[in-house]
């Protein structure tokens, strides 16, 4: 019998969170980020690259986004179809 380990990759990773939000209204980008951190503490992408992985699999799959990760103070959350 043989054990295999797969790998989650980034990619993997975010399409499989941007899926699991499928029925919701929108996807917050700080939340996805903050979900796949503590799903892989290592990850050495950086934020601004998982918004734009986010972003991506957003647009594929039709589900709004909220790129509400990197806003300034006072700025209102936007939200993108």
């Amino acid at each position: 019998m043989t054990n295999a380990f797969h790998s989650v990759t980034v990619e993997k990773a975010t399409e499989a969170y941007v899926l699991s939000r499928g029925r919701a209204q929108f996807l917050s980008i700080s939340q996805a980020i903050r979900a796949i951190r503590t799903l892989m503490p290592a990850c050495r992408t950086s934020d601004h690259e998982l918004e734009g992985m986010l972003a991506a699999a957003c647009i594929v799959h039709g589900i709004p986004v909220a790129f509400d990760a990197t806003m300034a103070e006072g700025e209102e959350m936007r939200l993108h179809s």
